[in-house]
């Protein structure tokens, strides 16, 4: 049943203004629609992502979303040049270096956008 069907995640923000500031000028996404309750934006080989006003925004303590990215180290560059701030971690089993986890088979970096989600990028070994 599902697993032909394609997934859109949902973004909880608690700004929607705010937020879109974010999403298309820190980290580039462009609108594909707006709608009363909130916007879909268009990502990669087809992909679509929903942002929509919630006040569960920013409350999970994990990535809600990553992005697979060719190379980990040019993107965390590129959307630093933008100001966004990448997490450091340093816990069992997991420790960045300058925002960035070698995890052994992929390297990671997680960031959080204007309403306190985690997000990542994933460069796959």
């Amino acid at each position: 049943m599902l697993r032909n069907a394609p997934i859109i995640p949902y973004i909880p923000v608690a700004d929607i203004s705010r937020a879109r500031k974010f999403y298309e000028g820190r980290i580039g996404l462009k609108p594909k629609e707006v709608q009363d309750n909130g916007v879909l934006y268009e990502c990669g080989k087809g992909t679509v992502a929903f942002m929509y006003q919630s006040p569960g925004a920013g409350t999970s303590k994990a990535s809600i979303a990553f992005w697979p990215v060719d190379n980990v180290e040019a993107e965390v560059a590129a959307l630093r040049d933008k100001g966004v701030k990448f997490e450091d971690y340093d816990m069992p089993g997991l420790k960045t270096v300058n925002g960035i986890a070698n995890t052994g088979g992929a390297k990671a970096a997680w960031f959080k956008d204007s309403e306190g989600n985690i997000l990542a990028l994933i460069e796959q070994a």
